[in-house]
C-alpha cells in the first residue's frame, strides 16, 4: 500500500510538471506566431489549470472506472470551494469582483444544478446516468462560458505575463511535447494506482476519486490560490476556484461522457448537495459583514465543513 502510494504521488508530480511545461511551452508558441494574450488566457491556461483532472477523467473513462469519472470532478470542485478557499480565506479575508458574486458564483451553482438534473433521464426509465447527448449540452454550456469569459476579459483588456523571454523553436517543442508526456503517463499512474489503493485499503473507487485523487488534481488551484492571496492579489484567488469549478463541470465531464456514457450512482446525490450547499453558503458570505468579502470566520466554517465531510465519507464507508 505504502508503494502504491508514492507511485501516486509521483503521478501528481508529473501531471502538475507536465501541465506547467505544457503551458510555458503552448504559450511561447502563441506568441512566437503573435497570437493576442487574450487567447492564449482563454486556450492555453485554461487547459493547463484543468489539464490535471482531463487526463485522470479520460484514463478514468476509457477504463470504465465510472466512479472516478463523477468523484474526481466532484470532489474535486468540493476541495477547491471548502478547503483551498477555507485555507486561502484564512490567511486574510478574500475580496472579490462584482461580476465575481452576481455572475461566477451563481454560474457555477447553476453548472451543480444543471448535472444534478441531467443525471435523471427526464424522458428515459431506465437507469440514471450521463448520456453522451448530456455531454453535447455540457460543452454547449462550456461555449457559452467561454464566450462570457472571452468578452469580460475584452471589456477588462487582461494581459497574461505568460513566458515574456523568447524561447527557442526546439526549446519550446520540447516543454510541449514533454509537457504531454509527463500529463498522459502520470494521469495513467494516477488512475492505475488510485485503484489499486482503493482495493488494498478496502475502500470503494468513489472514495479514493472523492478525497486522494481529487485533491491531488487540484494541487494547482491550491498553489495558485495561495501565491494569489500572498500578493494580494485575492479576485484571482476566488475567481480561480470558481472559474475551476465550472470548468470541470462543464468541460471536464462532457469530455468523459463523450468517451462513454456514465452510469450514475444515486450514493453521489449527498456529495452535490454539499457542493451546492458550499456554493450557496459562498454567495450568501458576499452580504454578510463586509460586502462582497470572505471573511476569515466564513474560510473556517468552509475549511471544518471539509474535514467533517471528510470525516463522515470513511465513517460511513
Amino acid at each position: 500500500m505504502i508503494f502504491q502510494g508514492v507511485i501516486l504521488l509521483l503521478g501528481f508530480g508529473l501531471l502538475i510538471k507536465g501541465a506547467d511545461w505544457f503551458v510555458d511551452g503552448a504559450s511561447a508558441l502563441a506568441r512566437k506566431y503573435n497570437v493576442s494574450n487574450l487567447t492564449v488566457g482563454l486556450t492555453v491556461v485554461a487547459f493547463g489549470t484543468s489539464a490535471p483532472e482531463l487526463v485522470v477523467n479520460v484514463f478514468a473513462s476509457i477504463g470504465n472506472h465510472q466512479e472516478i469519472v463523477v468523484g474526481n470532478v466532484v470532489g474535486s470542485n468540493i476541495f477547491n470551494l471548502y478547503m483551498i478557499l477555507g485555507i486561502t480565506g484564512l490567511i486574510a479575508p478574500l475580496v472579490v469582483q462584482s461580476s465575481t458574486v452576481w455572475k461566477e458564483i451563481p454560474l457555477s451553482l447553476l453548472a451543480a444544478i444543471i448535472l444534478f438534473i441531467l443525471t435523471f433521464n427526464l424522458f428515459d426509465e431506465g437507469p440514471r446516468m450521463l448520456s453522451r447527448l448530456d455531454g453535447f449540452m455540457l460543452i454547449f454550456m462550456f461555449g457559452v462560458f467561454m464566450f462570457y469569459i472571452y468578452r469580460q476579459l475584452q471589456n477588462e483588456n487582461v494581459e497574461y505575463e505568460l513566458s515574456q523571454h523568447q524561447l527557442s523553436t526546439l526549446k519550446l517543442w520540447s516543454l510541449i511535447f514533454f509537457g504531454l508526456v509527463f500529463l498522459i503517463f502520470g494521469g495513467k499512474l494516477v488512475v492505475d494506482n488510485a485503484i489499486l489503493l482503493a482495493t488494498s485499503m478496502g475502500v470503494s473507487e468513489k472514495i479514493i476519486a472523492l478525497t486522494i485523487v481529487a485533491a491531488g488534481t487540484s494541487l494547482p488551484e491550491l498553489v495558485t490560490s495561495v501565491v494569489a492571496v500572498l500578493k494580494k492579489n485575492n479576485d484571482i484567488a476566488v475567481g480561480n476556484i470558481i472559474g475551476s469549478n465550472i470548468f470541470n463541470i462543464f468541460l471536464i465531464l462532457s469530455v468523459s461522457t463523450l468517451i462513454r456514457p456514465i452510469t450514475y450512482e444515486p450514493k453521489f446525490d449527498l456529495d452535490l448537495y454539499v457542493l451546492a450547499g458550499g456554493t450557496l453558503f459562498l454567495f450568501v458570505a458576499m452580504f454578510t459583514g463586509q460586502k462582497k468579502r470572505l471573511d476569515r470566520w466564513e474560510a473556517g466554517v468552509l475549511l471544518i465543513s471539509f474535514l467533517v465531510y471528510s470525516a463522515f465519507l470513511f465513517m460511513n464507508e
